[in-house]
């Protein structure tokens, strides 16, 4: 691959990790892991209002991370790119790793 066409992929890869970098976007990541919800009871999940949660669904659809549906009067939204889900489980391994070494260093001081 040309270092143009790296890139490219670097500045996308990056774009979706900022899609994603949002607590009620991970919230809202979470609460889709068991299936396809419509965006009144995404919003009741995370606690905000639809118009807010809306924008963030917008976003992650447009960076490819999740997908859409009519239904009638409800938009229902679900994972289009599920592997986001192992991401954020390394993103949780990682926690646990730093959390284990302050503890250590605590206890060594």
């Amino acid at each position: 691959m040309s270092d143009k066409n790296q890139k490219l992929v670097y500045e996308k890869q990056a774009e979706v990790l900022k899609a994603l970098a949002h607590p009620l976007r991970i919230a809202i990541l979470d609460y889709l892991k068991d299936g396809e919800q419509c965006v009144c009871d995404i919003a009741k999940y995370v606690g905000s209002e639809r118009s807010n949660i809306s924008r963030h669904l917008s976003v992650m659809v447009s960076c490819g991370v999740l997908e859409y549906r009519k239904a009638g009067l409800n938009v229902m939204y679900r994972l289009k790119a599920k592997c986001v889900l192992d991401f954020l489980k390394c993103v949780t391994v990682c926690l646990k790793q730093q959390a284990n070494e302050n503890v250590k260093f605590l206890k060594a001081i």
